[in-house]
């Protein structure tokens, strides 16, 4: 299995990105590499934190909920020049890049939301407990209460006799 030099992975990965935009197919018919090859470039340089669209071509619709966070993440203290730099060099739009971060604001509201919810539900939860488990001891001691009784009542019908005869 040949060893492709830095240089050619990154050029290949770059054609992945805009201006080119290519697909992962035509990336590899170009460099005259397998696509599986093409498409394990572009997984090496995601987990080196660089955003690459799932389908390019597709405008911002091909971008995983990862990569959007990754470039909100990356643009978080840039200025506005190099924030547009940034888009110009993705092939995005800064508007996109402002309602990302307003998604990713209102999916950490709507977590610690769903955090407090899900603590009022295990309050309620654990309440109902209590209320059950006392429920269960009131009636586990009826329950000895009446065996006890019945078994006095049974000594004594042999003790003193049975009177129903």
């Amino acid at each position: 299995m040949p060893r492709y030099p830095d240089e050619r992975r990154e050029a290949a990965v770059a054609k992945l990105l805009p201006p080119y935009n290519l697909s992962p197919r035509e990336v590899a018919e170009q460099e005259g590499v397998s696509i599986a090859t093409v498409y394990k470039w572009r997984k090496e340089a995601r987990e080196q934190g660089r955003c690459l669209p799932q389908a390019t071509g597709a405008g911002t619709e091909g971008w995983s909920s990862k990569d959007k966070f990754s470039a909100v993440v990356e643009t978080a203290g840039m200025n506005a020049q190099e924030v547009a730099e940034y888009c110009r060099s993705r092939g995005l739009y800064p508007e996109q890049l402002q309602v990302w971060r307003h998604d990713c604001e209102q999916a950490a509201g709507l977590a610690s939301q769903d955090r407090r919810r899900e603590a009022q539900e295990l309050k309620g939860h654990k309440a109902r407990i209590r209320e059950l488990e006392r429920e269960l001891r009131r009636k586990e001691a009826a329950l000895a209460e009446t065996a006890a009784l019945l078994t006095l009542s049974k000594k004594a019908a042999a003790i003193w006799g049975d009177e129903e005869k």
